[in-house]
């Protein structure tokens, strides 16, 4: 009785958490839609997406802020310092994006008002993983639910609505910063509502945490962007245009595949930091997060007949190997989890291997590809390789 309880609170969460993250990802969706098909002609909405692209880059100490939080808390550490944590990583963070505005926009050829306007969500988007990673940690995942979905509509709202008025690329940037730190605000309430008061050390674990523990953690979530994407932006170098197009509608169902099944790791990830429990349940949300990578695996090589009648002719080749999209994203998955595992057990060295496939997979494309098939193909063992020998490293 007590298992089914907790199998039911977990399936619970995970489908909290994921309707949380799917209203988040569609909010997205509909700004670069609505940006792309009313509001900004071409030029304007490429100057756009690249600087969100580079945004996230720099956002990327935020997700890790996010994990480390949530361990520290699993394993009874001051919360004290860990919201202090949080405000000095967002100093940091502050400071990267001071140093690199002017050079992003001197390697994107863009304004620096417009970079500034771009990269300025960066530091608001710390103090927000730093408040999510206390409601991970303390397992309040309705809540954190409810966060994410907030936090989605409060960033994109205004940017849709900036371009509605014709603020154009700057506007509707320095529109979704604003919206930022008002989510910020909005999370840091639901914390204070929620949480309370901070708890003070409890079972506390050797060594210290600090800026450098987010600094571990956050380059096991750079190889994990750098992994998911390689394969699209080395494309241009080694396809056609028209063949660029279809690796890039292809490469939808890889992120379709990654990310449906984030929420796993999302409520997981309090288990995976326990000692007592990391072992079993890095096994148990491998074997979930594989077993839904099968099923979108074998429903993309279904639906790839339907892909012409959707969007034309032109995309035929995309026929015979939807399916090989759709894996490279659920072998993404399954990496996820298992790298999220080592930040949660503070094993952040285990993600050299990965780096170290990720730089072979960047030499086979550029040198021996040639084609759509011959570059999904070298993601795809590439990323199984990754996923596989990190594994092995990290149970």
């Amino acid at each position: 009785m007590q298992q089914a309880r907790r199998t039911t609170g977990t399936v619970g969460a995970v489908g909290s958490v994921a309707v949380g993250s799917m209203v988040a990802n569609l909010c997205m969706y509909v700004v670069h839609l609505t940006a792309s098909a009313h509001f900004l002609d071409v030029s304007e909405y490429g100057q756009f997406a690249v600087l969100l692209s580079a945004m996230l880059v720099l956002g990327v100490p935020a997700m890790a802020l996010q994990n480390v939080v949530a361990r520290e808390v699993v394993l009874g550490r001051d919360e004290h310092r860990l919201r202090r944590l949080g405000l000095l990583s967002t100093f940091w963070v502050v400071g990267l994006t001071v140093v690199a505005t002017p050079l992003v926009a001197a390697l994107l050829r863009t304004e620096v008002a417009t970079t500034a306007a771009a990269l300025g969500s960066a530091p608001l988007l710390a103090l927000v993983a730093a408040g999510q990673g206390l409601l991970q940690g303390r397992g309040e995942f309705r809540v954190l639910s409810w966060v994410l979905a907030a936090v989605g509509v409060l960033r994109s709202v205004p940017i849709v609505a900036a371009f509605a008025v014709g603020a154009g690329p700057a506007g509707g940037l320095w529109a979704g910063t604003v919206g930022t730190a008002v989510a910020a605000a909005v999370v840091w309430l639901v914390v204070w509502s929620v949480v309370g008061e901070a708890r003070t050390a409890g079972r506390v674990p050797p060594g210290a945490v600090g800026v450098l523990s987010v600094a571990r953690a956050s380059q096991v979530q750079l190889v994990l962007i750098v992994a998911s994407s390689v394969d699209l932006l080395l494309s241009p170098q080694v396809l056609d245009s028209v063949e660029v197009g279809v690796y890039a509608l292809g490469a939808i169902a890889t992120k379709v595949a990654f990310w449906l099944p984030q929420a796993i790791g999302v409520v997981f990830y309090p288990r995976l930091a326990d000692p007592a429990r990391s072992r079993a349940s890095l096994r148990q949300a491998v074997t979930v997060v594989a077993g839904i990578g099968v099923v979108l695996t074998m429903l993309a090589g279904g639906a790839g007949p339907v892909v012409p009648l959707m969007f034309g002719d032109g995309y035929d080749e995309l026929v015979p190997i939807l399916w090989l999209f759709a894996y490279i994203g659920a072998a993404l998955a399954v990496l996820q989890v298992v790298l999220l595992s080592a930040i949660a057990r503070d094993r952040t060295r285990v993600a050299l291997g990965t780096w170290v496939v990720v730089a072979v997979e960047v030499l086979l494309i550029l040198t021996v590809t040639g084609s759509i098939v011959a570059v999904a193909a070298t993601a795809a063992v590439a990323v199984t390789i990754a996923a596989l020998g990190t594994w092995a490293v990290a149970r």
